[in-house]
């Protein structure tokens, strides 16, 4: 198999990938295949345990005042007071690493990840149905998005997009073009995320981020100077947009990806995930680093947490404090100083 980067989400688990996030390494480790049928993997439920909240968790979002956090063997938790507590989603019919979740209201979300699995909830996540999946190779997407609840895009390794149009029932792939000077579209995308007038970018390696103005049709490719891998992004208030990823690299647009600037960031622990409000934007990252900008992304300030957890998703609420996961689960909040705290 083609080695990769499994970053985005995706492969933070011992043996996922070091860390979807690549973390600890940036070197991929193969995870194991469910069960065989046939020569072909079958996949099977996950399983409610009393230590989920201490998976290793991958992604979360929010469903109305709902948190949604996914992760490592189909682990869905859901809190409802705002991270402060979390139960685990009743029925989750996939054991495999979720690497990303959308929601488009309280109800209903989609999530994504290993052996091409998508999933849909129309009950905030309490349950899951299987939209999608390729047992017969482990090509794992590694973001997924809804614009609303019919038009959605999910993407992962070498440079797999596909978009529905029907709520997720049916997908499609979408063949990009080669970056330009490149022999093919091989790259990995790693995140998605939408601007305010709804056009989608998706970092990626090789410093690139991809933009689509047409809700995944088609896409184009923004290098940034970058040479590294972004494992994620967000748009911020007036157009800005933010790439993050490998040791602490970040870098900023202001005209809609015409030209990057790099952000100092003051590490050089990767940034595996951003989640803003208003004009805060919070960061979180490997070896514990907690990253904060009160001015949109123009400036950052960083900490290290004590226990240096290796963090791999951030949520805001709407006074922009932090709940955070990481590789050994949900993280209790710190009393040190914290830029992330309100």
């Amino acid at each position: 198999m083609k080695p990769t980067s499994l970053l985005a989400r995706s492969a933070l688990a011992g043996a996922l990938v070091s860390l979807s996030l690549a973390c600890a390494a940036q070197a991929p480790q193969a995870k194991e295949a469910p069960a065989a049928t046939d020569g072909i993997p079958a996949l099977v439920p996950s399983v409610r345990a009393a230590h989920a909240a201490r998976a290793t968790m991958l992604a979360s979002t929010r469903a109305g005042e709902r948190i949604v956090a996914v992760g490592d063997h189909g682990v869905v938790l859901l809190s409802d007071d705002g991270g402060r507590s979390h139960r685990q989603a009743r029925q989750v019919p996939v054991d495999v690493a979720l690497t990303s979740v959308s929601f488009i209201d309280a109800r209903q979300g989609w999530a994504a990840g290993h052996w091409g699995v998508i999933l849909h909830t129309t009950d905030g996540g309490e349950t899951w149905q299987i939209q999608r999946s390729d047992a017969a190779q482990d090509r794992p997407l590694f973001a997924v998005h809804f614009f609303d609840e019919k038009q959605g895009v999910a993407v992962g390794l070498w440079s797999l997009v596909l978009r529905t149009e029907d709520g997720g029932a049916h997908w499609q792939p979408v063949e990009l073009a080669p970056p330009q000077g490149g022999k093919r579209a091989d790259l990995n995308l790693f995140g998605l995320f939408a601007d305010a007038r709804g056009r989608l970018f998706a970092p990626a390696e090789r410093g690139m981020v991809l933009r689509s103005d047409d809700r995944g049709r088609s896409w184009s490719y923004m290098p940034t100077g970058y040479a590294g891998s972004f494992w994620s992004g967000i748009a911020g208030l007036g157009g800005t947009l933010l790439a993050a990823g490998l040791r602490g690299s970040m870098y900023r647009s202001v005209d809609d990806g015409g030209s990057w600037q790099r952000v100092d960031t003051h590490t050089e622990s990767s940034i595996t995930a951003l989640a803003g409000a208003g004009s805060r934007i919070v960061g979180v990252g490997l070896d514990g680093l907690v990253l904060s900008s009160e001015d949109g992304g123009a400036s950052f300030a960083a900490s290290t947490r004590e226990d240096r957890l290796p963090l791999t998703s951030v949520v805001l609420d709407g006074q922009g404090r932090a709940t955070m996961y990481s590789r050994q689960g949900v993280v209790a909040a710190t009393s040190t100083k914290d830029p992330s705290a309100r």
